[in-house]
């Protein structure tokens, strides 16, 4: 239990969201809002998108640094030896009803395998390495696993000589991903690696900064990205798509729905104030998928879309505007994006949570409080 503490007056309003508000020193990543950099301890996130492997990108997010060869490979052996999911686990899994939502079922079955491991709770420098490689490594594994299960399907065994990003595509369809689709597919685990202290990479944070096990704020994270203001957004960018239908209605849609104050999802972000770094390579991506596919019009409204808000609002897309209509030409399930963008991101929970433990400080931030004071209380027979 917290201890009493005295609050000095207040001096200034406190920014909603905590906006601005910096609340941990880290070395994983940062966001230039301004010039609209991102980096992966040091390295510029085009420069990774361009050479990089998702492995590889762990890697550098664990250590600080790039892998050499040897130890690249022994990363991925421990991957591929990781990733087999428990029997309860499965079983669990099996059980839940077919129509929930993935990211709940995610979240469950996150939880779920902490029982599992019998060191869990194996908080050293080695455990939570060990405990990190399992979940990035079973993360993929148990999101196809759902879609397979939800759809009446066996899961598909992976392949350990396979990447994360080919064996995810695998297991999800039952069949090999051309090279390049699966390359794009592993830019993409890149692209969506880290992103600072977002609302997900907070709240494990705050989880493992009372030093519970990593499942538990790995589990917190995953709750925090289900919320559509946070990892949804990609696939409601899809249904709007889905919903204008053709180029042709691209400026008639927008217009009745800005008049309407309707959200346009996709536009504006809380850190960049110009053009979202990954956003980029995702543009790039959204219209080769829909080349290679003979589909050219969720490219050609996203176009028309970009520059008719550019134009009346001064917007620019972001990580989500693209990336939703390039999953969906790999025929992935629009309510899969979310739970894809954690396959990703569970890199950037864990290289986090592993900096929090090791400079552990209980975070316990204070609230502005706004109540009333000096309220006499009134026996329940007098009010």
């Amino acid at each position: 239990m917290d201890k009493a503490e005295n609050k000095p007056a207040a001096t200034a309003k406190s920014p909603a969201g905590l906006e601005g508000v910096v609340a941990a020193e880290s070395s994983v990543g940062d966001v230039d809002g301004i010039r609209g950099v991102l980096i992966y301890q040091g390295l510029n996130i085009h420069d990774l998108a361009e050479h990089s492997t998702f492995e590889e990108t762990v890697f550098l997010l664990w250590h600080g640094r790039l892998p050499k060869r040897e130890e690249l490979d022994a990363l991925r052996r421990e991957l591929a030896a990781s990733q087999g999911l428990p029997e309860e686990v499965l079983a669990l899994v099996r059980r839940i009803p077919r129509d929930a939502e993935p990211m709940d079922s995610l979240r469950t079955a996150v939880s779920a395998l902490a029982f599992y491991d019998p060191r869990s709770r194996d908080l050293s420098r080695e455990g939570a390495l060990r405990t990190a490689t399992r979940l990035t490594a079973q993360l993929s594994v148990l999101v196809a696993s759902i879609e397979r299960l939800r759809k009446g399907e066996e899961p598909v065994e992976p392949k350990p000589e396979l990447n994360l990003a080919t064996n995810f595509l695998y297991m999800l369809k039952g069949e090999m991903p051309s090279e390049r689709v699966a390359r794009i597919f592993d830019v993409c685990l890149v692209l969506h690696a880290d992103h600072e202290l977002n609302a997900s990479t907070f709240t494990a944070r705050v989880i493992a900064g009372t030093l519970a096990g990593m499942y538990g704020a790995v589990t917190g994270a995953i709750a925090a990205l289900s919320g559509p203001l946070h990892g949804g957004a990609n696939t409601n960018v899809m249904k709007m798509l889905l919903e204008i239908g053709s180029p042709e209605r691209a400026e008639e849609w927008l217009r009745d729905a800005l008049a309407s104050k309707k959200k346009i999802m996709g536009f504006g972000h809380r850190v960049y104030k110009t053009e979202d770094p990954r956003s980029v390579w995702l543009r790039r991506f959204s219209k080769e998928m829909g080349e290679a596919r003979g589909e050219t019009r969720w490219f050609e409204i996203l176009e028309r879309l970009r520059e008719l808000m550019f134009r009346e609002k001064k917007l620019y897309p972001n990580v989500d505007y693209y990336s939703g209509s390039a999953y969906y030409l790999m025929g992935v399930p629009l309510d899969l994006f979310t739970p894809i963008f954690a396959v990703s991101r569970i890199s950037g929970w864990t290289a986090h949570i592993l900096e929090q433990y090791a400079n552990n400080r209980l975070i316990r931030p204070r609230a502005e409080y706004t109540g009333a004071r000096d309220v006499p209380y009134v026996p329940i027979d007098e009010r």
